[in-house]
């Protein structure tokens, strides 16, 4: 069941965001910054009211996504990222986006061996910023899209 409504332009919107977003994370990385962005659409929360459709989400501004500023953005989605869109436009949730609708990178973790003093591996954490949680839950569990009906 989608809980966003699915078009050919709201994939391939979703898609390249994914991608120009968090490529570099891997494709658990983009099914969460995916699910963020799903979220906006069906949240109703004060940050995202004026938000109806996955165009509305991307290009939100102020408070949109900096990939769209970028000219990575602007290239043609590939049908991997494609499916990838699809499968959070459809409702498939990722921990611990879930019910996010923020995300930052934040600074690089680096892994120091306590005896040597050695780095021995580092972490690019991106953190997951959660708000009206509450909401986002009640609507899944209703199965419902936001001003519309399935």
């Amino acid at each position: 069941m989608a809980v966003v409504p699915i078009t050919d332009e709201g994939t391939d919107l979703l898609a390249r965001l994914i991608r120009a977003e968090a490529e570099g994370e891997g494709q658990l990385g983009m099914l969460m910054v995916g699910n963020v962005g799903v979220n906006r659409v069906i949240s109703n929360c004060l940050d995202f009211k004026g938000i109806r459709s996955i165009r509305d989400m991307v290009f939100q501004s102020p408070g949109g996504f900096e990939a769209t500023q970028k000219g990575y953005f602007y290239q043609r989605a590939r049908d991997i990222d494609k499916n990838l869109a699809q499968r959070v436009m459809n409702g498939q949730r990722f921990h611990p986006a879930t019910n996010a609708l923020w995300f930052f990178k934040q600074k690089e973790i680096v892994l120091r061996n306590g005896m040597t003093n050695g780095i021995v591996g580092a972490l690019n954490l991106t953190a997951f910023m959660h708000r009206y949680n509450l909401f986002v839950q009640q609507f899944f569990k209703k199965g419902k899209l936001r001003g519309g009906n399935n």
